[in-house]
This record gives C-alpha cells, sequence and structure tokens, in this order.
C-alpha cells in the first residue's frame, strides 16, 4: 500500500466522524431521539421528552464535549459503579502508555525507517507514492547498527509499560478494597449458593439445607432460600409482558384498534374485538402463570440449589471457603452475584446438562473460530492486485483507475473484516450464556475472554499468516521458528492494520457516539407503536464488546511501535476519541445493571502482559532476521522478565479481586456490628434473592383473584 491510499483512508473516515459528531450535536437534541441518546436522564427524570420547539435544536454544539471531559472519577464511580472506573481506566492507561512510546516511535524510531535503504530510499519529491513499507523496520539495513535503536526502544517502552501496569493494578486493587469499606451492606457479602444439594426421599431440600448448616455454622447461619425450577414461568411472564403491551397500544390508538377489527371481521365473517380476544389470552396466560408458581415450591419442582445467608460476612466467606462435605461432588459452594446480577436460567439445567453445554461451546467456539478464516483469507485477497486481477479478470479495467484501486486494496478489506466481526460479540455472549455460569458479569467477563482471544486470533494471526503467505501456518507450528516466522509475516501486514485502526477504530467509536443500530430500531418502532407510548429500557455497556476491541488495538500498537511506528498517531487519535465518547456515554446512556468492583482489571492485565510477550518474541526474530544476533540475544531475557513480573503482579494483586481478606470481612462486620439498619437487613435479606417470576404479575388490582384479568376492564 501506498501513503496515497492511506490518505484517502484517513479522508474518508475523518469525513465519516465529523458527520457523526454533527449528526450526533443536532440529534441528542430532539425529544423524539432522548430514549437513543439520553436514556438514563430520560430514565432519572432529568430530561423530558416533551418540550417546546426552539432553533437551537438545529445547530449542532459541543457542550456535551466539555461536560464528559469535566467528569471526575468519583462522579464515574457514582455513576457507573467501579466498572465504570476500571473500563476508563484501561483507556487511560492506553493514552499513556501510547503517548510516551509515541514519542519515541515518530521521533526516533520513524526517521531511522526513513533513512534505511533495504527496501527503496524515501521519494521526497512524490511523497504520496512511497510505500508504506518504508516506513517500517523492513527498510533498515541488514546488520545496521542503527537497529540498537530498536533495541533500545523495546527495552525502555517495556519497563515502562510494566511499571504502568504495577501502578495500575495497585491502585485498582486499593480502590476496590476501598469501595468495599465505603458500601453499604450488601447482601451477596452474606450470601452463598450452594448446589449439588443431596437428595432424599425422607426429607425435602430445603430440611437438609437447615439441618446441614444449623449443625455445621450454628453461631453465623442465619437462614436460607431454595431455588425453584422457574425456566416455564420465565416465558409465560414475558408473553403476558408482550400482550400486555399490545393491548396498553392498541386503548392508546383508537384509529388502529378500529383497523385491526375490520381486517379480523374480514377474515373470519364476524365482529371481533382485538382487545377482548388479547384480554382473554391474558386471563389463561394469568391462570397458568399462578397455577406453576404455586407448583413451584413442590419438591420435585425445586433445584438442588439453595442460597445461604449468613449473619457475618466472614461467616459466608468461612463456609465458600471450605470443602462442605467428604463427597467433593456434593455440596459444592461460591459466592452468590448480587440479586440483580444472577442468571435465573442456570438453575433451570441440571448439571449433566451444564457439564455437556460446557464440551458442546468448546467445540462450538473452536468450528467458528476456524470457520472464520474463510472471510479473512478473502479480506487479505483483496490486498493484493495481481491476486484480484486473476479472480476477477472483468474487474481489471476498473482496478486500473487509481483513487478505485485505492479503495479496494486500502479501505474495502478493512471495513468487511469490521462487518464480519459485529456477529462475534453477540455469538460469544450466548455461547457463554449456555455454559453454565450463574451470573450476568460471569456470562460477560467469559464471552469478554472468548471475544479478546478469537479476535487476537482471526484478526491478528490469521491476517498475519493468510493471502500469499497462508502455508507458514503449518511452520507456526514448530516452536523454534516462531520468532522468525512472526519476524517476517508481522512487519508485512504493517500497512494492513494501520489502515484497520483508521477504518475499524475510528468508525466503531463514532458509531458509539451515533449509536447507529439503536437509533434506527427506535425509527422502525416508533412505525409500529403509539406516540404515547413512554415505554423504553435504559442499556448497560456491553463490556464483552467494548474491552476486547480497545484491547485489540492495545495489542497492534505494542506489537506495532518499534515495527511500523506510524501506527501510533492513528491510535492516539483513537484513544482520545475513546476517552470523550465513553465518558459522554456513561454519563447520558449506560446504566450499570451489576457491579463486580472492578473485576475486569485482570482480564485487561493479562492481555497487555501477552502483548508484551509478543512484541518480545517478534523483536527476537526481526534482530535475528536482521543479522543483529548480538541484539536478538539480549532480548531473549526480556520475555521472562515481563513472564516473572506477571506473576509477582498475580500473587501480588489477584487474590484482591478472587476474594476479600479476613482482615477486610472483620473489620467491615465490626464497622456494622452496631448499626441500626442491620435488624431491617437481616430480615430483607431472606427475600433479596427470590426469583422474578414468582413475584406476583404486577397488572392486576387484586392479585388474590385468580380470574381477575391482566388488564383492567376499560
Amino acid at each position: 500500500m501506498i501513503v496515497s491510499a492511506l490518505l484517502t483512508s484517513v479522508g474518508i473516515n475523518t469525513a465519516l466522524c465529523v458527520l457523526f459528531f454533527t449528526l450526533y450535536s443536532i440529534l441528542r437534541k430532539q425529544p423524539s431521539n432522548y430514549e437513543v441518546y439520553v436514556p438514563r436522564l430520560l430514565d432519572e427524570g432529568i430530561s423530558k421528552r416533551r418540550s417546546r420547539f426552539n432553533l437551537e435544536r438545529l445547530i449542532p454544539s459541543a457542550g456535551w464535549v466539555a461536560k464528559a471531559w469535566r467528569l471526575s472519577e468519583e462522579e464515574l464511580l457514582s455513576l457507573s459503579g467501579l466498572d465504570g472506573v476500571v473500563f476508563m481506566r484501561m483507556i487511560t492507561f492506553s493514552l499513556k502508555m501510547f503517548t510516551f512510546a509515541g514519542m519515541i516511535g515518530m521521533l526516533v524510531i520513524l526517521p531511522v525507517n526513513c533513512w534505511g535503504n533495504q527496501l527503496k530510499d524515501i521519494d521526497v519529491v512524490d511523497f504520496v507514492s512511497n510505500s508504506l513499507d518504508v516506513f517500517t523496520i523492513s527498510n533498515v539495513n541488514s546488520g545496521s547498527h542503527w537497529l540498537w535503536v530498536h533495541f533500545s526502544a523495546v527495552y525502555i517502552v517495556s519497563g515502562f509499560i510494566c511499571m504502568l501496569l504495577f501502578f495500575e493494578y495497585k491502585y485498582i486493587s486499593s480502590k476496590r478494597i476501598s469501595y468495599f469499606y465505603s458500601s453499604e451492606p450488601q447482601p451477596h457479602h452474606f450470601t452463598i449458593l450452594v448446589h449439588s444439594i443431596p437428595t432424599s426421599s425422607s426429607s425435602s431440600i430445603s430440611f437438609s439445607v437447615e439441618r446441614f448448616f444449623s449443625e455445621l455454622y450454628p453461631s453465623t447461619y442465619l437462614s436460607h432460600v431454595v431455588v425453584p425450577r422457574t425456566g416455564k414461568i420465565h416465558s409465560l411472564v414475558s408473553e403476558a409482558k408482550k400482550l400486555y403491551k399490545r393491548v396498553t397500544q392498541l386503548r392508546s390508538d383508537p384509529s388502529r384498534q378500529k383497523r385491526m377489527n375490520r381486517g379480523i371481521s374480514g377474515i373470519f365473517g364476524q365482529k371481533t374485538n382485538v382487545i377482548e380476544e388479547y384480554q382473554k389470552k391474558l386471563e389463561d396466560i394469568e391462570e397458568s402463570v399462578r397455577l406453576k408458581q404455586s407448583e413451584a415450591s413442590l419438591a420435585g419442582e425445586e433445584a438442588r440449589a439453595a442460597f445461604v445467608f449468613f449473619r457475618s460476612r466472614l461467616g459466608a466467606a468461612t463456609a465458600f471457603h471450605i470443602k462442605q462435605s467428604v463427597n467433593p461432588t456434593q455440596w459444592i459452594t461460591e459466592f452468590a452475584p448480587e440479586p440483580r446480577d444472577v442468571y435465573w436460567p442456570f438453575f433451570s439445567e441440571s448439571f449433566m446438562r451444564r457439564w455437556i453445554s460446557k464440551l458442546v461451546v468448546v467445540v462450538v467456539c473452536t468450528l467458528f473460530t476456524i470457520s472464520f478464516l474463510l472471510p479473512v483469507v478473502f479480506v487479505q485477497g483483496l490486498t493484493n492486485l495481481n491476486e484480484l486481477e486473476i479472480l476477477f479478470p472483468f474487474l481489471t479495467s476498473l482496478l486500473s483507475i487509481k483513487f478505485f484501486s485505492q479503495i479496494v486494496t486500502g479501505y474495502l478489506p478493512s471495513l468487511i473484516l469490521q462487518l464480519f466481526l459485529k456477529v462475534v460479540p453477540p455469538a460469544m455472549k450466548f455461547l457463554s450464556s449456555i455454559q453454565g455460569y450463574i451470573s450476568h458479569s460471569d456470562i460477560e467477563m467469559s464471552a469478554s475472554r472468548k471475544v479478546l482471544w478469537f479476535t487476537v486470533w482471526n484478526v491478528f494471526f490469521a491476517s498475519v499468516f493468510s493471502g500469499s503467505i497462508l502455508s507458514m501456518l503449518q511452520a507456526i507450528l514448530d516452536p523454534k521458528n516462531i520468532p522468525g516466522k512472526l519476524a517476517v509475516a508481522v512487519p508485512a501486514q504493517a500497512s494492513f492494520f494501520i489502515t484497520y485502526v483508521v477504518t475499524q477504530g475510528w468508525t466503531s467509536v463514532s458509531s458509539e457516539l451515533f449509536r447507529v443500530i439503536p437509533f434506527l430500531l427506535c425509527r422502525i418502532t416508533r412505525l409500529f407503536t403509539s406516540p404515547d407510548d413512554d415505554e423504553f429500557e435504559v442499556p448497560s455497556i456491553p463490556y464483552h464488546k467494548d474491552i476486547p476491541r480497545v484491547l485489540f488495538f492495545g495489542l497492534l500498537g505494542i506489537t506495532y511501535f518499534f515495527l511500523a511506528p506510524l501506527i501510533l498517531p492513528f491510535l492516539l487519535a483513537y484513544f482520545c476519541l475513546a476517552y470523550i465518547i465513553y465518558r459522554n456515554q456513561f454519563i447520558n446512556v449506560y446504566a450499570p445493571k451489576y457491579d463486580t468492583a472492578g473485576k475486569f482489571w485482570p482480564i485487561i492485565h493479562n492481555s497487555m502482559i501477552f502483548s508484551l510477550v509478543l512484541m518480545q518474541i517478534i523483536a527476537v526474530g526481526i534482530f535475528a532476521l536482521k543479522k543483529l544476533s548480538m541484539a536478538s540475544t539480549l532480548t531473549m531475557p526480556l520475555p521472562i522478565l515481563t513472564l516473572l513480573f506477571n506473576e509477582y503482579c498475580r500473587k501480588r494483586f489477584l487474590p484482591i479481586f478472587v476474594a476479600y481478606s479476613a482482615e477486610s470481612l472483620i473489620k467491615k462486620d465490626r464497622q456494622d456490628q452496631n448499626g441500626a439498619t442491620m435488624t431491617q437487613f437481616y430480615e430483607n435479606l431472606v427475600n433479596a434473592y427470590k426469583d422474578p417470576a414468582l413475584l406476583p404479575l404486577q397488572y392486576l388490582p387484586n392479585y388474590d383473584d385468580l380470574r381477575t384479568p391482566l388488564i383492567p376492564q376499560a
């Protein structure tokens, strides 16, 4: 790829970003779009959906940028919990890292690369016709002493990143402990989940749990709640909600009701009242729900699981950490998630079915990853004009046009790959949901790991070893050849990943602000709903999609900072955009559905360590390839030192994210010991983990009457 193709791609994406920013600045002011752009403020009553028209709504403004910039970390903590703080710390960490690496890369390494002539001399006169390869390490002459500049940069940047990682891990660990101390008593701190409870024909599961924990923990055991199987009830309640919403919409839109009545009458030849038909269905569903709810408490309908409550946090932690039975497959304990975080369908599946699901998920993820190699190979083929002319001879005349060929080889491949990648996060979240996790946060963390490693494998490694060098996939299986093969393959794809950052990075973060898909869905649903329908749901940030994306750009920056430092300015632009846009989204759009108190940070830390080690392995290979064996040898200890540093962090900080220490638990218990609200807290604790499917349906004025319809008569 030549410079002019990159400039074309930059120009297109800059225009798209400006367009998105301009449209957002106008559309966010329209009351009809509040549920798309400020749903959180609308839900909290800060913004009103209906207001008088004024001309200012049609004028773009950047006031939201200043508001997002002024947001303090304490305000962010109160808005989105510690998970929101960790997400933004990941972005600020990347900004610090690439600002430092960018100064070294652009001011020192890039001139060294340009001064070389391994490939060819740089053409200063016709600058835009230069290949991007002349800005990479590939252009430095083999055996040149200038390669010691790259060697020094690898050591300096590696040390700087490790230092940042240490202080960041330390800061977030202390923040997690402080967050724990400052919080009010939380139900999940006093609760454990027990499953694989042994059954007996002579006693119920509830009686077995009561007797077991009363005997083992007489001073700290408080109570328990056995989990019922409510999978069928959940589906019935969901159907009832849909019917209720449909009837409400029809009642608010008489003209639509008349049209539907006439349509049904025309089909069946008799007068029909649509609302009465729907209400009759609601009555039937309501009766089924109440019968199922009454049956759910029977012994045969209970899951072999229970939430067990304790009088202290230390009591719950002790029960969690100690094996409860001589049979390790029975009375299995784990910390309970927040009540709002519980994934209730988990309890409707048997142990064997969950075990089989885990195996199926592993197989499906593997097949999905392998099958995704096909579009990657296709995309890489687009970057080679000669291959395109052979495969599509009818495009030869078009490819001879300079602008068209620049679009096809520069902008189009990254755009196509971006479209294919859209299906990965929802697919991985679905697979994680059937894997047997008990909470939405566990599902999202598992999906984050899957999406991250899928992206690393299919976008990085598959792009590097596909197309004209696809045969190298066989050689990479030999560990001794990995550094050498990476040293050849990775620099060759520098131009692709630079354009990938511009197309995928800039466009994705701009579309996050514009919220393209929610905006279109809102427009479509408005065609079929009443104008008076104010029902909407405040979204939560999709960590499983956004965290892997940011981390992958971090991997590209760390890997290419000394190979192709030209990537760094575009990465810095991406992270600057992300810094402002995500802060704005936390203020206006996203509300937390759960709070893991920062448990996403170990995923971020491990990803950075992997990126560092990968970069160092490539450095070993590149120095050997460039016939600077001394530099290659001296770089070999660097991955080992990085892994030792990671092991220290794992021993020093990771336990804080797994469970709170006895010191912290006892201190917090003593702090709340004489609290006036603890008695009331214990009384409410038993009801905190009640399955939502067992709650009374809220559509009725009288819950005791089985025949009372869900929709009261007009």
